[in-house]
């Protein structure tokens, strides 16, 4: 096998290998064991795919385009929760992809318990973990 230096490869897939490179990923029941211990579940899904899919019960939802200065607890425009560098924060997508990229966002933030739910919503359902249509917590 060759050994391949990410930083001079270029491409989405390169980017997304350098995301993860070091990020210990949660499978969908790590995710909710996480969750029941106090970690943050950040969905960052489209309005469009929660309502089409369902939403993940004790999520909070942030757009993606805010996600940084809601979660790092030095920021003025933080989510009350956001107050330990030190919290797990676990970003939810649809798939894992955009979720990988923006939990590398939060951990060059200096959040270094940042990571993501790999496979996403799409993995939570297939693991027949529970949603719900309810209210959301959605936060701008």
């Amino acid at each position: 096998m060759t050994s391949v230096d990410l930083r001079e490869t270029t491409g989405v897939d390169a980017l997304l290998a350098r995301a993860r490179d070091g990020m210990r990923r949660f499978d969908p029941h790590e995710t909710r064991a996480a969750v029941a211990a106090g970690a943050l579940l950040i969905d960052t899904r489209t309005d469009g795919q929660r309502a089409q899919q369902g939403s993940l019960p004790g999520a909070i939802v942030i757009d993606r385009t805010v996600m940084e200065w809601r979660l790092d607890p030095q920021s003025p425009h933080r989510i009350p929760e956001a107050t330990d560098a030190d919290r797990v924060i676990i970003v939810v997508c649809r798939q894992g992809y955009s979720s990988s990229l923006a939990a590398a966002s939060l951990r060059a933030l200096g959040l270094r318990n940042a990571t993501d739910l790999a496979g996403g919503f799409e993995a939570w359902v297939a693991a027949g973990l529970p949603t719900t249509t309810g209210p959301e917590d959605v936060r701008f």
